[in-house]
């Protein structure tokens, strides 16, 4: 069974020249269905970029990225912008909630914009188990930054993805509704749902079946059924390895 994203030998420069920047060096990597993967490294490693590569947000410089059995090389934006709108989900540290909608616009507005008719029982459930069940009629202008991230986490969830990629999707929550949204996301693999996320927080990679770890744009390390202790234990040692290297 073929991966739904799948990336073989992506290299990502930025610049020319002496000024040129490599953000990736080169990653091979497979995300199976119904996997939760963790991405860390410390700033500038590469994170984002794989990510966005990985989405079809971003062009490959070289290598090749398949989603959702769909090879990105050659496509156009129209392309890439409905093979996401159908099969792909987001999850960013910018919300994109749109202001004139209420939650629950927000949250059924991907599975609207794909054709499709909301589970109103479904998105009910998820809004509830983000806590937001009380603020289905408020607009993002109503609501706290953190209320705003949960919209955003619920709207991905909700769309029923093939995937979802997400970029330090608990950043603005507290510790609890961070813990209830890791959760859930947890849960969703039960679905065959691929999630892919980027944190910086050994606690939401404990959540993963496996944390890949990105120093200068290569994979250097990776640990499966990752633990609170054994997350940061790995940050530190490739900290210290990069101190040393210096």
């Amino acid at each position: 069974m073929t991966a739904p994203v799948r990336l073989a030998n992506v290299r990502r420069t930025y610049g020319h020249g002496a000024a040129e920047v490599t953000a990736l060096a080169g990653i091979t990597v497979d995300f199976a269905a119904g996997s939760f993967t963790a991405v860390m490294g410390p700033s500038g490693s590469g994170k984002s970029t794989l990510l966005h590569c990985a989405a079809g947000l971003d062009e490959p410089t070289s290598g090749s990225v398949t989603l959702v059995g769909k090879s990105l090389t050659g496509l156009g934006e129209t392309e890439l912008t409905l093979l996401r709108r159908a099969r792909v989900a987001f999850v960013f540290q910018a919300f994109n909630l749109m202001p004139a909608l209420t939650v629950w616009e927000n949250v059924t507005l991907p599975t609207v914009l794909s054709g499709r008719r909301p589970d109103s029982q479904w998105v009910t459930r998820i809004i509830d188990q983000v806590g937001l069940s009380g603020r289905i009629r408020h607009r993002p202008s109503e609501l706290s930054g953190g209320q705003q991230q949960r919209v955003a986490v619920a709207r991905a969830l909700a769309s029923r993805a093939d995937v979802t990629f997400a970029d330090e999707p608990t950043g603005a929550l507290d510790s609890q509704t961070a813990i209830e949204v890791l959760r859930l996301m947890r849960e969703m693999t039960r679905y065959q749902q691929t999630i892919v996320m980027v944190t910086h927080d050994p606690v939401a990679a404990s959540y993963a079946d496996e944390v890949l770890f990105l120093v200068d744009g290569q994979i250097v390390s990776r640990l499966t059924a990752p633990t609170v202790e054994g997350v940061a234990g790995r940050l530190a040692r490739l900290g210290e390895s990069a101190k040393v290297n210096r």
